[in-house]
């Protein structure tokens, strides 16, 4: 018997994935390539938000 809680084990490998990518993104994107109906690969591009020393000190 898996160690693994229900709702995780009965959810695919690739979609586990996308939601690892998503966790805690605040700005950016995740890629998802499919090559013949398969997700081959997950990409998460994060951008960080500065504020400029004008508008902290506003």
């Amino acid at each position: 018997m898996s160690a693994q809680p229900q709702e995780e084990a009965e959810t695919p490998e690739p979609l586990r994935e996308i939601a690892r990518a998503l966790d805690g993104l605040r700005f950016g994107a995740v890629e998802i390539t499919v090559h013949n109906s398969q997700i081959v690969q997950i990409e998460r591009k994060e951008k960080i938000r500065l504020q400029a020393a004008s508008s902290r000190q506003a």
